[in-house]
């Protein structure tokens, strides 16, 4: 029951706070990442090189779901930026579902884009039904394509540092976020720009997202300030010896 209440007040809060910002835009923090994310969207197209995402292979009944449902939402906003470039943009999985969901969501941003004869659903890939399996069939694109930049993005574990190496090797800016503590240490010290922790869930707010990302951002503010003003309250009070 206590977990209903939350997910009720979450979804109460989400409703009112993107009503409110339809009229009311927000500002956000810089998030070096996402800046620079936007100077490479911009380069790609210029550039006719190609942007790829990858959105690792979380099932979506999983734990990771999260993750790759807010990869998603990134993903949908990166394909109407660039659909108009000389090379679409690349979305690869390592889980089938996800797959399916990559493909129709990079036809929602060609629909958005005005261009729905440019989309091809084989921009849509599934590489691989393992994580090293998925690693093992991302490696190799970068050696025969023009992959100026590797977005990963979603549920990943140490096998990202092979997959961040091979595109190195390939000369591609790496921008990485991820949900596993294994993939967030192992992007940090290798990509060119990590986001951390629930930054990854921000992406597609600051990437011109609906009023509903930038009202999910206050959500999790207002919900984090709120266990921590349990967890004081809580220390407090044994403390006093109230508990």
């Amino acid at each position: 029951m206590t977990g209903l209440l939350w997910i009720a007040a979450s979804l109460v809060l989400l409703l009112i706070l993107a009503l409110w910002n339809r009229r009311s835009p927000r500002t956000y923090r810089d998030l070096p990442a996402l800046a620079r994310l936007k100077r490479e969207l911009g380069y790609s197209v210029e550039a006719g090189t190609r942007l790829h995402i990858g959105l690792g292979h979380a099932n979506l009944i999983s734990s990771g779901a999260g993750s790759s449902l807010a990869s998603l939402a990134m993903l949908r906003q990166l394909s109407e930026r660039t659909s108009v470039g000389d090379l679409p943009p690349v979305a690869s999985s390592g889980e089938a579902s996800l797959a399916l969901l990559s493909q129709d969501t990079l036809k929602s941003g060609y629909d958005a884009a005005g261009a729905p004869e440019l989309f091809e659903p084989t921009t849509g890939r599934l590489v691989g039904l393992s994580p090293l399996g998925y690693a093992a069939g991302l490696m190799p694109l970068f050696q025969v394509e023009p992959v100026s930049t590797l977005i990963l993005s979603g549920r990943f574990g140490a096998e990202a540092g092979l997959i961040v190496d091979s595109a190195e090797r390939a000369h591609a800016t790496v921008l990485g976020a991820s949900d596993d503590l294994a993939a967030q240490s192992v992007l940090f010290a290798s990509s060119h720009e990590p986001l951390i922790g629930e930054e990854l869930f921000a992406a597609s707010a600051y990437l011109g997202g609906s009023p509903s990302h930038t009202a999910s951002l206050t959500v999790q503010d207002v919900m984090r300030w709120f266990v921590i003003l349990v967890l004081l309250g809580g220390a407090a009070a044994r403390l006093m010896g109230v508990i």
